[in-house]
């Protein structure tokens, strides 16, 4: 996987304890760094994750980062082995396609609800932030870009004001959120995405929800198709199931 340089999130001191935010543990601090080096690629999927090696670079004791692994297992990022330890969850093509599908569903869904019941003041924040992401996309700048289209779909699950739905979506977005940013690494594609997400913008700015649906859909799948593809450039081959 493409391997960018790590942002203060993934700075290994930042789960320092004098470094964590208010109401963070340390746990959930380092949960969070290991989170972004997995969706930046520095841990691909498949990938062991070394408890020496990551006590040193964090900081921090075996208790905290294994609390971090019990964590990360529970959202589907890791998997914990007896006698083996954690590795980064490796799915099956089969496995990604259907997850996209459901995310795809998801965000469909949101799209519809988002164009009903959004306030002004969140549709105007969801296009600000259309248009810093057109900036760190001319700049390609790839981790910002991802942290704002991340932003962007989570702003857009929350203004369909459905709290359920909004789980669901926190809940399955969470486990191919590594494939979503890998799914970029293509100039074109990623050109192709931005694109989409100025369509979005202007659907959602004219609360057309038929359309911002129909052009989530299709975002998703084309992530999905991406994704596999950039897995395949760096040799890694999904398992045949699971």
């Amino acid at each position: 996987m493409r391997s960018e340089p790590p942002s203060a999130l993934a700075d290994p001191a930042a789960a320092a304890p004098g470094r964590r935010s208010a109401g963070s543990t340390l746990p959930a601090s380092v949960a969070q760094a290991l989170r972004e080096r997995i969706v930046q690629g520095q841990f691909p999927p498949g990938a062991r994750l070394n408890e020496r090696d990551l006590c040193e670079q964090f900081g921090v004791s075996r208790t905290p980062l294994r609390e971090a692994f019990r964590l990360l297992a529970a959202e589907g990022l890791i998997e914990l082995e007896p006698n083996r330890g954690a590795q980064v969850v490796a799915l099956s093509e089969q496995r990604i396609r259907e997850a996209f599908e459901v995310i795809g569903g998801l965000e469909a869904m949101s799209s519809r609800l988002a164009c009903e019941r959004a306030t002004d003041t969140e549709i105007a924040e969801i296009r600000a932030l259309t248009y810093e992401m057109m900036a760190s996309h001319a700049r390609r700048d790839l981790p910002t870009y991802y942290r704002l289209n991340h932003e962007i779909h989570a702003c857009l699950s929350k203004a369909a004001h459905n709290g359920l739905l909004n789980q669901l979506y926190d809940t399955q977005n969470a486990r191919i959120q590594h494939l979503r940013f890998a799914s970029n690494e293509d100039p074109a594609k990623w050109d192709q995405a931005m694109r989409e997400h100025i369509d979005m913008a202007e659907a959602l700015a004219l609360r057309d929800g038929e359309r911002l649906a129909a052009i989530m859909r299709g975002h998703l799948q084309r992530k999905c198709d991406a994704a596999l593809r950039a897995l395949a450039s760096h040799g890694i081959v999904p398992p045949a199931s699971g």
